[in-house]
């Protein structure tokens, strides 16, 4: 069996997939949108108050970034402590100048103001 068969499989029921569901957004969908009515957006049994597209502060974006960039730390973390004896001194080295490089990037973000929230 060629390696490559079962991607192509994938890819056609991927594709399959989509296009029914957008035949049966089409077939079922809503047809009329013609009323103000029909238009609105209704959430949760209520209307909604205020603009729909509101600004976020910066500090929300920049707590995501850090998240994500330590929490990548932890994913490198798990399979070398898997492997920690049979790394080795070699190992062990590597790993403490990722976590120092990691560390002075966080003390960097702490001293920068990045967690506090005025």
């Amino acid at each position: 069996m060629n390696p490559y068969l079962a991607i192509l499989i994938l890819l056609v029921l991927a594709g399959l997939i989509t296009a029914l569901m957008y035949a049966l957004s089409v077939f079922f969908g809503p047809k009329n949108m013609s009323s103000k009515v029909k238009q609105t957006p209704f959430e949760c049994g209520s209307y909604p108050i205020g603009e729909a597209r509101v600004r976020f502060p910066v500090k929300f974006y920049l707590v995501a970034v850090i998240f994500v960039i330590f929490d990548i730390e932890v994913v490198f973390l798990y399979p070398w402590a898997v492997r920690f004896r049979e790394l080795g001194i070699f190992g062990f080295i590597e790993m403490a100048i990722f976590v120092a490089v990691l560390t002075v990037g966080l003390i960097y973000v702490w001293k920068k103001g990045v967690f506090e929230w005025r």
